[in-house]
């Protein structure tokens, strides 16, 4: 029996203007698959996000999410069909606590961020599952803190919060881990495999101990085009990744760091 991807990308491409991003690229995700994207400064990583999350839309090509097409829906389209994003930079509500933050995501996916005459007092299940999903991100203590106060590893720790506040089943992670130091970083590792387990992963990291931490597979993008695709230990023995991308044999998790 033939499982369906959790997420599917059929000749995705993507040009502004003149310029190719990404070129022709098939990827194929299954359900509770771990995938770290990796490659070289401008290679198209973030502009794939953007693809597969809805911020812009392809030129040609498919995304499927769960076998639905997805490519043409709004962001929050997507995100309550099941996927969630983080980017590179927090994007908090920076005067609200960690609670309201956490608190206004669970209302936004639930469909209330706009029900003004909802008592918040009286929504009991989502009160008890922000609580539960604050005290997993390990963020109790500072419930009613405002997010800009917090440091920076806890406001990485509350972006993932909120991405995970819809329980998506596929979740993009856009280099969670840039700018913390190496002990925040075996830390938010340890958060992140925590807090996903079951679900679908792809990450953009830099940090090879984080991908050879965490992925059950790497992709490798060169250009805008996949050049491989593999388990990491098929990935590091790869000539071409080592030519194209890493010039050099890998030498295990301190590869490209």
């Amino acid at each position: 029996m033939t499982r369906t991807p959790a997420l599917e990308l059929k000749s995705l491409h993507k040009s502004f203007g003149q310029t190719d991003i990404i070129h022709n690229l098939s990827l194929s995700v299954m359900p509770g698959e771990r995938v770290a994207i990796i490659g070289p400064n401008g290679a198209g990583k973030s502009t794939l996000f953007d693809l597969i999350s809805g911020r812009f839309a392809p030129s040609c090509g498919q995304v499927w999410l769960g076998g639905q097409r997805i490519d043409g829906k709004k962001p929050f389209e997507i995100n309550r069909l099941g996927l969630a994003r983080s980017f590179q930079i927090s994007q908090l509500f920076p005067t609200l606590s960690v609670f309201e933050n956490l608190h206004c995501a669970m209302l936004w996916q639930q469909g209330l961020g706009y029900s003004a005459f909802k008592s918040l007092a009286r929504l009991t299940s989502t009160n008890q599952r922000t609580r539960a999903l604050m005290q997993r991100l390990q963020l109790e203590s500072a419930c009613e803190t405002p997010a800009k106060e917090l440091s920076y590893a806890q406001q990485r720790a509350l972006e993932l919060g909120l991405a995970l506040a819809s329980d998506p089943a596929v979740l993009l992670l856009d280099e969670p881990t840039a700018g913390m130091s190496r002990s925040e970083t075996s830390h938010f590792l340890a958060l992140i495999g925590e807090l996903t387990q079951g679900k679908t992963l792809l990450i953009v990291e830099h940090d090879m101990s984080v991908v050879f931490g965490l992925a059950s597979k790497i992709a490798v993008i060169v250009q805008g085009e996949l050049l491989a695709f593999d388990t990491p230990e098929a990935v590091r023995a790869n000539p071409l990744v080592q030519q194209a991308y890493l010039g050099a044999v890998l030498p295990g998790p301190a590869l490209g760091a």
